[in-house]
């Protein structure tokens, strides 16, 4: 079982919603228990996120035994006018970093990998 971190406080720049899709991107198979602890929420928390994604179509699971797999709607265009156009590929497209980037360039505590302030 996956450690619950540290709560945070204060504002982010990502919403909770962002934040299990890109989990669930990072593995569709994954447990409403690990976001919850990979996102710092409760599990009932992800839960209620989950039933908003696939309400409004952003998501979706097929359920195999006691595993659920997720499919997210790539195509699905951000909700906010201020995203107008942007889909949730393009979005995930920044949030989910390719499993050797996160093992190559680990982010620091001020968010930098590396020596450069920007990483790709």
């Amino acid at each position: 079982m996956v450690g619950v971190p540290e709560p945070h406080t204060g504002w982010t720049f990502i919403t909770n919603h962002a934040r299990v899709l890109a989990v669930i991107a990072d593995n569709p198979n994954v447990r409403i228990r690990d976001i919850a602890a990979h996102c710092r929420l409760t599990e009932r928390a992800v839960q209620r996120i989950i039933s908003d994604l696939e309400q409004d179509g952003y998501l979706s699971h097929t359920r195999d035994g006691r595993t659920n797999t997720y499919r997210i709607e790539p195509d699905k265009v951000l909700r906010h006018p201020a995203e107008a156009g942007l889909s949730v590929a393009s979005l995930l497209s920044l949030l989910v970093r390719d499993e050797t980037e996160r093992v190559r360039k680990p982010v620091t505590q001020h968010g930098r990998s590396g020596s450069s302030a920007v990483s790709r």
